[in-house]
């Protein structure tokens, strides 16, 4: 799949066309048949449709032209082609163009395919000329409508299932680029640009060829054929990994040509029509650093020869500013700053903390660091990470650019920390030891620890650092599976947090890694989870008796519950609902509660299950807006009383699909010693917290509380449990309970 095979695509479509045209009689002149879009670029994909205009002249016979357009039409149909056609003529098209920038753009791709030739050069040069003219006034509308297309659709570089079409470094984004060099108004790398949108309509070619049909989304099933037809193999099987980088790479490439593209554009929009260009002025904002038209450049004297620290200062004003740090300037800094010293300067540490802190202006630099290779010199660990997808879904971005959004999230908490700087290293580090085949934070805890002490931290920073990166999850995997009243629960935490600055530094790191995860992995449930957690760890380590775990009051038990009832009380929470239900405690009450919701499929995100004295309390976060609280009553009255029986209506089945996790039963005996610990992970489907429950309920085992957590594809439930007269299991009850729960889940995955 090469461009020689879109050129004979294209030729034979031309023929098709063509052909249709001549035999339907279409004259010499007064009508043209034209190309447009990817069909006038010559770019057509193995499924790609035909955008076809018929265009006529003002004073050609509008029914003659009309019954021409349908005998053009049927041959084409027939032929199977799929046709996208219109019918216009040359001041309607005009009209169209100077009404809707989104089709003046797609104009700017029309090529002359049968008919009159000269009425295709009008069109084409009208068309052109009407955009170059209007260019200043055009330009911030079609902007924004890049800018909305990219909000809802991504970055290639950094999607999980890129649309290497519409998503942001794309092909629509190179078109777009192509419109804007034909302005006038700015320069775009043109043989670059050519190189990039060449290699990823190959990679478009090779994935219709794939799915058999015509798509710009690749899903992880495509990965392999596209190896295979790029020819990257890695001594056995196409490596698909290797397919990911070069596609996410090209993605990377074009979204910074594009931003810097639209960057100068708004810089000439902004500037005075007519005005004569000027020696560019420069405004020196650092040592050796100047800003000249929105850009950071160099100072007229600057001598990167003499100044290793030059690329971290200007990197770092460039990204306060929200400013482009221009590739030419950062290219030369490269070539012409020496290494920086071990450990670094005082100042170089205190210009990369600068840059880490700046927000979102950090992320346009980064990536011009990236793009120029300056990060190899700074921070060669960063290879590592570099375009490397998560294994979970969950995650919106890849590795790398995960730990920078992380570090945008972490510069808007730094006032919550008394150490920023370190808070900042630790949340571009926490993710580096990804890729390999030891886990993440024990792999990366090291590597981080390195890296602090090139950069020329103190030993008591460089040991934080490490602790960070080596238990940044801790807070919220201790808070979303382990129950917050059992002691041993904090001592978790405090095993490896000591003090009251590090668990600050702890709980900030954790809630900026989760919000540039995901919205659904910093939901309320979720932070109010984790920060109550980290509220009761500080008591402990302020030497204070930790305070209750949230909620702080017991919950009302309505009248209904002394009867035999189970309350419910529905509140609505941001794109969802929460339950709590009440009752007398017995065994077999939670897998009851669990069953009114796997009976009605309602996604279970999280819950919380307790003991109030006689009572039994669980709390539900529940992915669905439009639960009604009348028909949740109706169900579980009717579990409660065996007029409906779970067990015969959420029968085991076989699982959805091959991709689905494995589960995985342990008992985790150091979590607790009040009771005993089985924690469940499996694939997130409806029914998984009924079908513990139940396993455990028929053994006659009562669930002291439950923390059920979803995040992705996976589920990790974690149930306290004790015999129904109280205590801990023994060693052979507690297998017994691990194995009746690994039975049922292993049956209901077939």
């Amino acid at each position: 799949m090469t461009a020689t095979d879109r050129a004979a695509r294209t030729a034979a479509a031309d023929e098709l066309c063509s052909s249709a045209y001549g035999t339907a009689g279409g004259p010499d002149s007064g009508m043209a048949l034209v190309a447009v879009g990817g069909y006038g670029r010559g770019e057509l994909a193995p499924y790609s449709d035909l955008d076809v205009v018929l265009v006529a002249d003002e004073d050609v016979d509008r029914d003659a032209w009309t019954r021409l357009a349908s005998e053009v039409w049927y041959p084409i149909w027939d032929s199977g082609a799929k046709l996208d056609h219109s019918v216009r003529t040359l001041p309607q098209m005009i009209t169209a163009a100077a009404d809707d920038v989104r089709v003046a753009s797609g104009l700017l791709d029309v090529r002359h395919v049968a008919g009159d030739p000269s009425l295709t050069l009008r069109l084409r040069t009208t068309i052109l000329a009407a955009w170059r003219r209007g260019a200043r006034d055009r330009l911030p509308e079609l902007h924004e409508l890049v800018r909305n297309r990219h909000r809802l659709t991504g970055e290639v570089a950094h999607l999980s299932v890129p649309d290497i079409k519409e998503a942001e470094g794309g092909l629509r984004d190179a078109t777009v680029l192509k419109g804007l060099a034909a302005t006038w108004l700015v320069d775009v790398p043109a043989a670059d640009l050519e190189r990039c949108r060449q290699q990823l309509l190959d990679v478009r070619d090779l994935l219709h060829a794939a799915a058999g049909r015509a798509t710009d989304r690749v899903a992880p099933e495509y990965w392999a054929p596209i190896a295979e037809g790029l020819g990257l193999y890695d001594g056995g099987p196409p490596d698909d990994l290797a397919a990911q980088r070069q596609v996410r790479e090209l993605g990377r490439r074009l979204t910074h040509l594009s931003r810097l593209a639209w960057r100068r554009a708004e810089d000439a929009v902004r500037r005075p029509s007519g005005a004569r260009p000027r020696r560019p002025e420069l405004e020196r904002v650092a040592p050796g650093v100047a800003l000249s038209k929105g850009e950071v450049v160099l100072d007229r004297g600057a001598t990167p020869a003499s100044d290793p620290t030059l690329l971290l200062r200007a990197a770092a004003e460039a990204a306060v500013r929200d400013v482009v740090l221009a590739p030419p300037t950062a290219a030369r800094l490269v070539r012409e700053c020496p290494p920086l010293p071990e450990p670094w300067p005082t100042e170089a540490r205190q210009q990369l903390v600068r840059l880490l802190a700046a927000g979102p202006g950090l992320l346009e630099v980064w990536e011009t660091l990236e793009e120029t290779g300056a990060l190899a010199g700074i921070l060669p660990e960063w290879e590592r990470i570099r375009l490397l997808p998560h294994a979970s879904v969950i995650h919106r971005f890849t590795v790398d650019r995960h730990s920078v959004e992380t570090c945008v999230e972490a510069a808007a908490l730094i006032r919550d920390v008394s150490r920023p700087d370190v808070l900042l290293v630790a949340a571009l580090l926490h993710d580096i030891g990804k890729g390999g085949l030891v886990e993440h934070c024990q792999a990366g805890a090291p590597i981080a620890r390195a890296a602090a002490e090139r950069m020329g931290f103190g030993p008591t920073e460089v040991d934080l650092v490490e602790t960070l990166v080596r238990r940044h999850l801790l807070l919220s995997e201790t808070a979303t599976t382990r129950d917050p009243d059992d002691p041993a629960t904090l001592q978790v935490v405090l095993r490896d947090i000591h003090d009251a600055d590090s668990l600050a530094l702890l709980t900030t790191l954790t809630e900026a890694d989760a919000k540039a995860t995901s919205p659904k992995a910093w939901s309320s449930w979720r932070a109010g989870l984790i920060r109550d957690l980290a509220r009761r760890v500080g008591a402990a380590l302020e030497g204070r008796a930790a305070p209750p775990a949230l909620p702080a009051e017991d919950v009302p038990v309505p009248p209904e519950v002394d009867h035999g009832g189970v309350a419910l009380t529905l509140e609505p929470v941001v794109d969802g609902s929460r339950v709590t239900a009440v009752a007398l405690d017995r065994v077999g009450l939670l897998a009851d509660v669990a069953a009114m919701f796997a009976l009605g499929k309602v996604p279970v995100r999280a819950a919380r299950v307790w003991s109030q004295e006689d009572y039994g309390v669980s709390v539900w976060e529940l992915a669905d807006e439009h639960l009604d609280a009348g028909v949740l009553r109706d169900r579980i009255d009717n579990i409660v009383s065996r007029r409906v029986d779970p067990a015969a209506r959420l029968a085991p089945r076989a699982a959805a699909g091959p991709a689905e996790l494995a589960p995985t039963v342990v008992v985790r005996p150091e979590a607790s010693e009040q009771a005993t610990v089985i924690e469940v992970r499996a694939g997130d489907r409806v029914g998984v917290v009924y079908l513990v429950c139940a396993a455990l309920a028929a053994l006659d085992i009562s669930v002291r509380s439950a923390h059920v957590s979803t995040l992705g594809p996976q589920a990790v439930d974690v149930f306290y449990v004790q015999e129904a007269s109280a205590g801990a299991l023994s060693d052979s009850r507690a297998a017994d309970a691990a194995h009746a729960v690994r039975a049922r889940l292993a049956v209901a995955d077939g």
